[in-house]
């Protein structure tokens, strides 16, 4: 069968390392700030990091839904000379971001490297429609980055579900009864988000999470249009619970959707938001 391979080059600013106590990645306008320690001791070669591009192949043409579709990203220069050393960021050396269009279907995948700068992933995508590839990844010596694609998986696609701000910041799910809390809500200022998990029944804090990645728990973000994201690491990383904090800084006022993941007991939950962004 044929492939589809769609090259890009996605225009970002200054990003830095995805280490200890990393804050953010703008996927748009690409940032991954460090407390106190960036990529090179704190000297980015933008250049470098400009010159790099992510060519997208899909063993399939026309992808279905819930069929096994291959996903294969190669990391070039712009030159088209290959890429093929990469920094092991939360024990991979690649995370892959999957999201619908409207934000409903979240899919954090880690695909498998070959040694020749591809890398290999094979998923199901669950309904007709468009969806969002976002490859995460740090070459050598330059520093982390994304790269993303959109896609059309073929047939009817479902009615999109509205991306409104939540009206309470508290959810329940696998049992867990998790809160979201800001120190305050303003664009272009450093943030902190605190996820405070208790046991849905007996309200006792959760004090055994167990690392996920290298981490006490990982948050993505994105905006209401898909155009800016946020890849979040914890500030304390062997933190077990009950509260995990991140710091980042949203790129913008808008509506985000914010992904948190925890694990506990070896399973991993991923717990949605939805906020506004004053």
């Amino acid at each position: 069968m044929m492939k589809l391979a769609v090259t890009f080059i996605l225009i970002t600013a200054l990003l830095t390392a995805c280490g200890k106590n990393e804050h953010s990645m703008n996927h748009s306008g690409a940032k991954d700030s460090m407390a106190g320690m960036n990529h090179n001791n704190g000297h980015m070669d933008t250049a470098q990091e400009e010159s790099v591009e992510a060519v997208f192949t899909l063993s399939r043409d026309k992808p279905e839904p819930n069929q096994d579709t291959t996903i294969t990203v190669q990391i070039q220069a712009k030159d088209g000379k290959a890429i093929d050393d990469f920094d092991v960021k939360h024990e991979k050396k690649m995370h892959v971001i999957i999201v619908s269009k409207d934000l409903s279907y979240f899919n954090h995948i880690h695909p498998e490297y070959n040694g020749k700068n591809e890398f290999h992933i094979t998923t199901r995508f669950p309904t007709a429609g468009e969806f969002e590839i976002i490859a995460d990844f740090a070459p050598t010596g330059i520093g982390s980055m994304s790269r993303s694609q959109w896609i059309k998986v073929n047939g009817n696609a479902p009615a999109a579900k509205p991306i409104e701000p939540d009206p309470t910041l508290t959810k329940v799910m696998n049992g867990k009864e998790v809160t979201l809390s800001f120190d305050h809500l303003m664009a272009n200022m450093e943030i902190t988000l605190n996820f405070n998990l208790k046991d849905a029944k007996t309200k006792e804090p959760i004090t055994d999470l167990q690392p996920y990645l290298g981490a006490v728990g990982h948050v993505v973000i994105l905006n209401q249009e898909g155009g800016e994201y946020l890849h979040v690491h914890p500030v304390e990383e062997k933190s077990s619970g009950p509260d995990a904090q991140f710091k980042t800084s949203f790129p913008h006022s808008g509506v985000y959707k914010i992904w948190g993941q925890f694990q506990q007991n070896g399973e991993v939950v991923t717990i949605p938001f939805v906020v506004h962004i004053p």
